[in-house]
């Protein structure tokens, strides 16, 4: 037995998942004229956080001005630690900000709500209302109540193992050896270069990937790890991520730990179906080498936003394609050079590395540059040339 909903019974756009893809779509959805109803499983927007939180300054502009009270940390620099344990810091075109998510993301719910959003949490979305053949909305439970609730457009922000995406066909399977096998802790107590990303590379700390150390304020840092799901099964991310830990901070205060999988991926084929739309982690709109998802997925979110508003405004739900064609042009290309640059790089050795290092201490200060590193480290594949120079020089 299924119970009304409280609010409205139907919306022409459905978002689940209020993390920052969501909530931007909710917010460009609204925005455009659509009526928009946000729903997320967990009691507090931005809760719990599965992320190192480091974003570009030019990335957060586009969609919130920078404030104080959700920036732990301004970095005008990163440094990237061979296996050797020598460093070589590249020149940072621009800020990077390390943030507090669980403020972040409820301030971007805001600005969803201000666009006339609703937002409901403690909604835990079960399945989709199919009605002859096609999608009709969602069943949920909230208030320990299921209810239906109808939608003409819905959109899928609920993470790399998308339900949504699953019940309405769409294949989000993401490939063993594009997962990786993540793990972070807060600490506490610790000396942190403020102003500074770290990334430590080498088969000793963080093999096929990277560990990184995020400062956030005077004495503390987010200290994380990304590797292969597949070396993984050799020897956890955690246990890597301990054995630093206790190496490097052997007296830190752990504050969190977090563990979970990142696609690092190409983004699905297929990220719309009907009048399913995913977005963000749920599409695999991940930096394929970087594993960040932060802004891009809230880029995917602004153009599936903007796209739902467009086809409810016009009665056109075929028009909901034109998401899979923009998101191509802006990011999606991009994402599939990057992919290629993290197969090649994936498989360098410690040797490898460390001569990348070196080569990149040699470049000239104004030629040190996170491009020029990629150049040097790809100079012996002629063919990944190109691709460097088309994401690093457009």
């Amino acid at each position: 037995m299924t119970a009304t909903i409280e609010m409205k019974e139907r919306y022409d756009v459905i978002v689940v998942g209020a993390g920052p893809a969501g909530s931007t779509a909710a917010r460009y959805a609204a925005a455009g004229g659509a009526s928009v109803l946000l729903l997320e499983k967990d009691r507090d927007v931005g809760y719990p956080v599965r992320c190192g939180e480091a974003v570009s300054h030019e990335g957060v502009i586009q969609f919130i001005e920078p404030d104080d009270r959700w920036i732990a940390a301004r970095c005008t620099r990163f440094r990237l630690i061979s296996p050797s344990g020598k460093s070589v810091v590249p020149r940072l075109d621009g800020l990077a900000y390390v943030l507090e998510r669980r403020i972040f993301d409820y301030e971007l719910a805001k600005l969803a709500v201000k666009e006339g959003a609703e937002v409901v949490t403690k909604a835990y979305v079960y399945d989709l209302v199919r009605e002859n053949g096609g999608v009709k909305g969602v069943r949920a439970i909230i208030k320990d109540r299921k209810v239906e609730i109808y939608g003409r457009v819905i959109i899928g922000a609920d993470g790399v193992e998308s339900r949504v995406g699953k019940w309405a066909g769409i294949d989000t399977t993401t490939h063993i050896r594009d997962m990786e096998s993540c793990a972070q802790m807060t600490l506490s107590g610790i000396e942190v270069e403020q102003e500074v990303l770290q990334f430590y590379f080498g088969e000793r700390v963080a093999p096929g990937g990277y560990l990184w150390v995020f400062p956030k304020g005077t004495d503390s840092a987010n200290v994380g790890i990304g590797i292969s799901v597949e070396l993984a099964k050799e020897k956890s991310a955690v246990r890597y991520l301990e054995e630093f830990v206790q190496a490097r901070y052997p007296r830190a205060a752990i504050l969190t730990r977090i563990a979970g999988g990142v696609p690092c991926a190409k983004t699905c084929d297929e990220i719309v179906k009907n009048n399913v739309m995913l977005v963000g982690d749920a599409a695999h709109q991940v930096n394929p080498v970087s594993g960040g998802g932060i802004i891009s997925g809230m880029i995917g979110g602004m153009i599936a936003g903007q796209v739902a508003a467009e086809a409810v405004a016009s009665n056109d739900l075929g028009h909901l394609v034109e998401y899979e064609k923009r998101w191509h042009k802006r990011l999606g290309w991009r994402h599939e050079v990057f992919y290629r640059i993290k197969e090649a790089i994936s498989e360098f050795s410690d040797d490898t590395l460390n001569r990348v290092c070196e080569s990149g201490l040699k470049l000239p200060e104004e030629k040190r540059t996170v491009g020029g590193i990629f150049r040097t480290a790809l100079w012996n594949q002629p063919s990944m040339l190109l691709d460097v120079a088309r994401v690093f020089v457009s």
